[in-house]
């Protein structure tokens, strides 16, 4: 089937005795033994399995085409639980500009504990086959990536991964299985913050692993997770559900508007550089287009004039809401740098944009009204 029927179906089951179409929200924290002391419910503990939440893993591992997946309460308690199923003292390999939520689990929670990393630019596979030790079993892709969009070789990362005998581990976040299939462009596992393109409201905190198969590791992530107690709620499975059933149309629209919005920008001015792989002049095109059906609904732009230049912009917007995260179906604009604080990697003149469901010459024409205003200041 076709993600955009996998999308609907997966996961929905019509519900027995009553018949409910939509699936219902199961709030029991605790399920009845019958007298032999079997669940014949298949749940015991809400903290080991809901009904709300195992339908959720149903559709991410339909939609990612894994064996199975595992509903976490953010996109930072899936990443963390996958480095927790390592050892101290084994490595892994990330990318220098990977996102900076997961570079503070690697330095503040996992470097004590004894894991060691190493940032490597992921463009380069020869770099990232140096960076390799015998101690290293994870190789982190994060493309396109948080906040500079740049593309990594799926492919090219999972051959070196096989030589070293380490897993792939991909964030798909921004590109989602609409647009991008790591797992089978060669990766182990997709991480995602379901709290982004595919509950698609921003109003879901969540995260999500999804394995190739349902081996040893997989075992352990859930054996930790249902330990550590890091579960969403059976209300956020249930609207993540909800928002699935039309994230790959919400998506392609978004990367429509985006192109578009792209183009416009690349021919301004006062922007020095526009961060989207579906320009050709960017760096990550070519890689992008064979492993991408489309580029994606988020873009970076850097204004010239520095900080003050970009914080004038963002503050000229009318259209766009200056607020973090993204891929719901309002346009966001932030400052990355503000956001990130002292130890941020992203230029001090970026800006990042999460392009919304708005009609693109509405946006168009607001990001036009706020060069000429942030030009006139």
């Amino acid at each position: 089937m076709k993600i955009e029927t996998r999308a609907v179906h997966a996961g929905h089951e019509i519900e027995p005795g009553t018949r409910d179409v939509t699936p219902a929200i199961h709030l029991s924290t605790t399920f009845e033994r019958a007298e032999d002391g079997t669940f014949p419910g298949g749940h015991s503990y809400a903290r080991q399995s809901n009904p709300n939440r195992v339908a959720l893993e149903e559709c991410l591992a339909s939609l990612e085409e894994g064996a199975a997946a595992i509903a976490f309460s953010s996109g930072n308690a899936a990443s963390m639980a996958l480095f927790q199923a390592l050892s101290p003292g084994d490595h892994v390999i990330v990318a220098e500009d990977v996102f900076y939520g997961t570079a503070l689990l690697l330095k503040d929670q996992l470097g004590p504990w004894g894991l060691k990393s190493s940032y490597v630019d992921m463009r380069d596979p020869v770099a990232v086959e140096r960076a390799v030790t015998p101690a290293t079993k994870v190789i982190w892709a994060e493309t396109p990536s948080n906040p500079l969009l740049t593309i990594t070789d799926i492919r090219a990362m999972a051959a070196v991964a096989k030589k070293a005998g380490a897993l792939l581990a991909c964030d798909n976040t921004w590109a989602t299985p609409a647009l991008q299939c790591p797992l089978k462009l060669g990766a182990d596992v997709v991480m995602h913050s379901v709290t982004k393109y595919l509950s698609g409201h921003s109003d879901v905190l969540g995260g999500a692993l999804v394995f190739k198969e349902r081996n040893a590791l997989y075992e352990k992530v859930r054996a930790i997770q249902h330990t550590g107690g890091s579960v969403p709620s059976p209300f956020e499975c249930w609207l993540t559900l909800r928002g699935i059933q039309t994230f790959p149309y919400r998506v392609r629209a978004q990367s429509e508007n985006a192109q578009r919005i792209a183009e416009f920008l690349s021919r301004q001015k006062t922007i020095e550089a526009v961060h989207y792989p579906g320009l050709p002049s960017h760096p990550g095109h070519r890689i992008a287009a064979a492993q991408m059906s489309s580029f994606g609904g988020m873009l970076s732009i850097q204004v010239k004039g520095g900080q003050p230049e970009a914080f004038k912009l963002a503050a000229a917007v009318k259209l766009f809401t200056r607020a973090t995260s993204l891929g719901g179906p309002h346009s966001l604009i932030e400052h990355r740098a503000s956001v990130e604080g002292a130890t941020t990697r992203s230029p001090a003149n970026l800006l990042r944009l999460s392009i919304g469901l708005e009609h693109v010459d509405d946006l168009i024409g607001d990001l036009e009204q706020a060069l000429e205003k942030a030009a006139g200041c």
